[in-house]
């Protein structure tokens, strides 16, 4: 018997007006709303993470959490024929969602599971994609879903990162940045504070390779197994 998969109680306290309500979801999943969130650059983080995923995409992709806007379609797109991407998420709201964004036949299977306990056997994917999901995690979860992308990736595979991360101090909306993640995604704060690498397992030297983009607000990450 499959075990069920439960909602996290942070995303049901924290979380409830983006993610778990369906007029959140009825809300939020418009792209030039995603691209306002994000200062006009979701295109650019989008295509970022695509291009460090790779151009065609044979073996096993997975991705973890489901995504407002086109990100998931873009990313099917890259699919080869003998190619599969799986998409996580631990809310079946956002599954059916993602479900409603891809187009027939795309070769997306999509799977009711938790980030950071994936019950997923080691080394099944040539690559793993985390697209603006560690900053709604507390660390703990983040830890074990960090872990969990690794644990997952073969040896040698790649897992891609785009997230917040703290801008330099003449940034023009750092304020108002920090306004808002302090009052509507406290645990994003984290990201300004620490590097993504103090929450990962060790890993050889040079694994992880950095990026910032728009005055350091935000990044990407890639860390090779």
């Amino acid at each position: 018997m499959q075990q069920a998969t439960a909602i996290p109680q942070y995303l049901e306290d924290t979380y409830w007006w983006a993610y778990v309500h369906p007029n959140a979801v009825r809300f939020f999943e418009r792209q030039w709303l995603v691209n306002l969130i994000l200062w006009g650059n979701f295109a650019k983080l989008r295509d970022a993470a695509l291009e460090a995923l790779g151009t065609r995409l044979s073996g096993r992709t997975l991705q973890v959490a489901c995504v407002y806007g086109d990100f998931t379609p873009r990313l099917a797109e890259r699919i080869d024929a003998d190619g599969r991407l799986d998409v996580v998420d631990v809310l079946p709201i956002q599954l059916a969602n993602l479900q409603r964004k891809l187009p027939t036949g795309s070769r997306v299977n999509l799977l009711h599971r938790d980030a950071s306990d994936l019950r997923i056997p080691d080394a099944s994917y040539d690559r793993v994609a985390l697209f603006f999901l560690l900053h709604e995690m507390p660390l703990e979860v983040r830890r074990r879903t960090l872990s969990e992308a690794l644990r997952v990736v073969k040896p040698g595979g790649r897992v891609v990162i785009v997230d917040y991360h703290r801008p330099t101090r003449w940034h023009p909306f750092r304020p108002v940045m920090r306004f808002i993640l302090r009052n509507f995604e406290p645990f994003a704060m984290d990201l300004w504070e620490n590097e993504v690498s103090a929450w990962l397992p060790p890993l050889r030297e040079g694994a992880v390779r950095k990026e910032t983009f728009w005055g350091g607000l935000y990044q990407k990450l890639v860390i090779t197994a």
